[in-house]
């Protein structure tokens, strides 16, 4: 009897798990051939370095160094390099994780970046062609910016901005628009001038805070600029909001997103690192 009632149940399960099979294929569509890639590839990544704290409390800027050089990124976007620390200045940050990793820091002078504690740098092994800077602050709120470069890619031009949004939803969405503003120079007041190249990429990276994923403040990016995937970076020791960012613009594409999940990296910030591939499309 009971061997009986074992494989009723047994049969069951089987029939089940086929039905559960069939809804999940027939639910999913098929995702969109991405389209081909041409030339070089670079590996970029962003990360909130969480001003060189770890999640144990000890400020240890060699330790986000050394997460850094496991990246293997070719340009980085960071955010939460600071100038000082506890009313007292810190030696440069971005200068020493340029120091760690064989890289080229790229920020802007004291003062006009708001380096207190949203600063945000960028690392990159490609020559520097121009610097700006973007205003993102919002009346009421702490303020804000973005890195705004271009770099020499080689046979291409690439505008790499780096950010870090507010905390909340209508500051998030007027950043959005302003930083898209600039970029289109539909509002070039902000401190930033369009890229006049022909063909110039758009790579657009950071901390947005933006947990909501598409519903939330920032779904004029994604009209813009393009999808970007939304994985959970955040808490480092176990992420379930999908705060980071990595944005392309043609003729750009973004390939291999993943989350680095080292140890290291789990201990070294609050934040872990968001890693992607760009290529060139196809002409």
């Amino acid at each position: 009897m009971k061997k009986g009632l074992r494989a009723i149940a047994e049969r069951k399960g089987k029939a089940l798990q086929r039905v559960a099979h069939r809804r999940s294929r027939a639910s999913v569509p098929a995702e969109p051939r991405a389209p081909d890639a041409s030339g070089p590839s670079l590996v970029v990544a962003t990360y909130n370095v969480h001003t060189c704290v770890g999640t144990d409390r000890r400020y240890d800027p060699a330790r986000v160094g050394a997460v850094l050089r496991e990246l293997g990124a070719d340009i980085i976007s960071l955010q939460e390099v600071v100038a000082q620390r506890d009313g007292a200045n810190l030696p440069d940050q971005g200068a020493f994780l340029a120091e760690e990793t064989g890289l080229r820091a790229v920020t802007l002078p004291h003062g006009t970046d708001h380096r207190s504690r949203f600063g945000n740098a960028i690392l990159t092994a490609l020559p520097v062609l121009a610097v700006r800077h973007i205003d993102l602050s919002v009346e009421g709120y702490a303020p804000r910016g973005a890195l705004d470069v271009d770099l020499d890619a080689g046979r291409h031009r690439l505008r790499v901005v780096a950010t870090h949004f507010g905390l909340r939803s209508g500051e998030r969405r007027a950043q959005a628009q302003r930083l898209l503003g600039a970029l289109t120079n539909r509002d070039p007041g902000n401190g930033a001038i369009p890229a006049v190249h022909a063909g110039t990429a758009i790579l657009m990276m950071g901390d947005l805070n933006e947990w909501r994923g598409r519903r939330g403040g920032i779904r004029a990016l994604d009209r813009e600029l393009g999808h970007a995937p939304a994985p959970r970076t955040f808490p480092s020791w176990c992420p379930i909001l999908p705060l980071d960012r990595i944005y392309a613009a043609p003729p750009a594409l973004l390939r291999d997103f993943d989350v680095h999940r080292s140890p290291l990296a789990r201990l070294a910030s609050d934040h872990l690192p968001l890693r992607a591939r760009l290529a060139w499309r196809a002409t």
